[in-house]
């Protein structure tokens, strides 16, 4: 259930907000949901995640997939998936990053796509 969007507050898609739950019930870190509608055009939403270790990015990854899959929405692409501290899953409109933190700080997409607006999600 997708809550209506305030005043200031931007309202997202269901299957971001549902793949942002999922990674979260497998204990992810740092949950950001960033709204790209006006700095790019090349997709929406960036899904971002931390994950302790390579075991535990595997499960956030399969646990977003599984959520996604029984609403019919599935990958476009996944890379990373499963030896990597990065994975990326590709929604076409959305892309969900789940990376160890040292990556996640090497690569440091919220400073990279700083124009785009944080979207609060309840977890």
């Amino acid at each position: 259930m997708t809550k209506k969007a305030t005043e200031g507050e931007t309202k997202i898609h269901p299957a971001v907000e549902l793949a942002a739950r999922a990674a979260a019930s497998k204990k992810a870190t740092d949950v950001v949901v960033l709204d790209l509608r006006r700095a790019t055009a090349i997709m929406d939403y960036f899904v971002i995640v931390s994950g302790q270790n390579q075991r535990q990015l595997v499960a956030i990854a399969d646990a977003v997939q599984e959520a996604l899959r029984a609403e019919h929405v599935r990958p476009v692409s996944v890379e990373g998936y499963p030896r990597q501290e990065w994975i990326l899953l590709d929604y076409g409109s959305f892309i969900v990053h789940i990376f160890t933190p040292r990556m996640r700080s090497f690569y440091d997409l919220e400073r990279l796509w700083g124009g785009a607006t944080r979207v609060p999600v309840a977890v």
